[in-house]
């Protein structure tokens, strides 16, 4: 039995398909392709891969639809390969569930880098499926936060950017970390995106927004999800 990770590339352009299982089998990645978005779920299914590329224009069904589709039973890293490029296409996508996008064409370092950094977010999510920090309990595998046992209605987005912060608790990320991580490179001065989606996750999850103790702003790098909150 392989013990290589797993990615299953869905996508109709066998010429994307065929670089990108050269590309990755050349890094000790074992690919799946298949070019519809019907196989593509059921190939999600049953093989149950580490991560999904996923390709937005499908002959059968819109990406889109097949990403809400895994999204209704799995946890399974999701990044976006589409020639799309509009912020609004991007943070709908983010919002439904993907955890990154890239643009085509795109450079093979840089969808390795992508690649790499969405299976260590797997990893930590493995090893700590659930985290509390004083009143707040993220549950990594089923995707949910709660305070004082209260589920909290987080957007996909509002989730990512706090699971992002939540598993990398008392360290700051900088604007540009968690732009990148999140919208990717092509986002990576819009801080303006950061500050409305932390205004939007304090209101859900702190007492007083205005004084939050939880979402902690370093003034003029970033942001950090404290500990001390729970103390």
């Amino acid at each position: 039995m392989s013990n290589k990770t797993k990615i299953l590339v869905i996508d109709d352009e066998p010429q994307i398909r065929n670089l990108l299982k050269l590309t990755l089998e050349a890094n000790n990645f074992e690919i799946v392709t298949t070019d519809t978005g019907k196989s593509g779920v059921q190939l999600a299914a049953s093989l149950k891969p580490e991560l999904i590329l996923l390709d937005l224009n499908l002959p059968d069904e819109d990406g889109l639809s097949v990403l809400k589709q895994i999204r209704e039973w799995s946890s399974v890293q999701v990044i976006i390969l589409s020639v799309r490029n509009s912020e609004t296409d991007k943070i709908h996508l983010l919002d439904s569930g993907a955890d990154d996008y890239i643009t085509k064409p795109f450079h093979s370092g840089e969808l390795l880098a992508r690649i790499r950094v969405a299976l260590r977010h797997k990893e930590v999510v493995q090893d700590m499926p659930v985290q509390t920090i004083g009143e707040l309990e993220i549950n990594y595998t089923s995707r949910t936060v709660k305070k004082c046992g209260r589920l909290i209605n987080l957007t996909s987005t509002e989730y990512a950017i706090l699971k992002l912060l939540s598993t990398n608790s008392d360290k700051v990320l900088t604007h540009k970390q968690i732009l990148e991580s999140i919208w990717g490179n092509p986002f990576s001065d819009e801080t303006q995106y950061i500050r409305v989606f932390i205004g939007q996750i304090r209101k859900k999850i702190e007492d007083d927004p205005a004084k939050p103790i939880y979402l902690k702003t370093i003034t003029g790098v970033g942001y950090l999800l404290s500990l001390e909150s729970g103390k």
